[in-house]
């Protein structure tokens, strides 16, 4: 008989902490900043004059590109130096925790 009501072990604590960490918002985000901050960035050095002199003589793609690499980078740094935890399992009355999936009621 499989007991589910055990206390959470080592195993299942790094597996909370793992999908804690892979579902942060700032891997998304910064992700996402990052790739298309390389597609912007890529297409502003590869832009002829005619974008430079329709942007006032600035290269907006370059500079857009950079600004949201830059982003990119500072929010995969945040996750990097601060790493989300996941909070502890409620307690019950018995010391038990409170596992989703946990005894089955029959």
């Amino acid at each position: 008989m499989d007991d589910t009501s055990a206390p959470q072990t080592d195993d299942t604590a790094g597996a909370d902490a793992s999908a804690a960490r892979l579902f942060d918002i700032r891997r998304i985000i910064g992700g996402l900043f990052v790739l298309y901050g390389v597609a912007v960035t890529a297409a502003g050095l590869f832009d002829g004059d005619a974008a430079r002199k329709q942007a006032a003589g600035i290269d907006i793609n370059l500079w857009t590109g950079l600004g949201m690499l830059a982003l990119g980078v500072v929010f995969l740094v945040w996750m990097r130096l601060n790493p989300l935890t996941p909070p502890p399992p409620p307690e019950q009355a018995d010391g038990t925790h409170d596992r989703p999936g946990g005894p089955e009621q029959h």
